[in-house]
């Protein structure tokens, strides 16, 4: 947990996590970056933290975060994956004419 923040209980961590799902997944228009950064955020997580927590290295994530990279589709699968998401392929319903 990032240290700027005072302790959460284990009720209170799983709703934050909760919260930051929900908020990704109903804003599918968040580009990659802005989602990995909402996430991290939310759950009050450093970039090392996260980085740990995926096994993915600490510069990627802040690559990620600051636009330097979009991040390979494995690399993002890991990073998402720590709250069980993945990248995916959707259709997208033709506007109506």
């Amino acid at each position: 947990m990032d240290k700027r923040y005072g302790k959460l209980s284990l009720s209170e961590q799983l709703m934050l996590r909760k919260q930051a799902v929900d908020d990704v997944l109903a804003h599918p228009e968040w580009s990659t970056q802005a989602a990995l950064r909402h996430l991290k955020k939310t759950m009050r997580l450093t970039s090392a933290e996260m980085a740990k927590l995926s096994g993915v290295h600490y510069r990627t994530v802040q690559d990620i975060e600051q636009g330097r990279s979009e991040g390979s589709v494995q690399t993002m699968n890991r990073l998402f994956g720590v709250l069980g998401l993945k990248l995916g392929v959707v259709r997208i319903a033709p506007p109506d004419a």
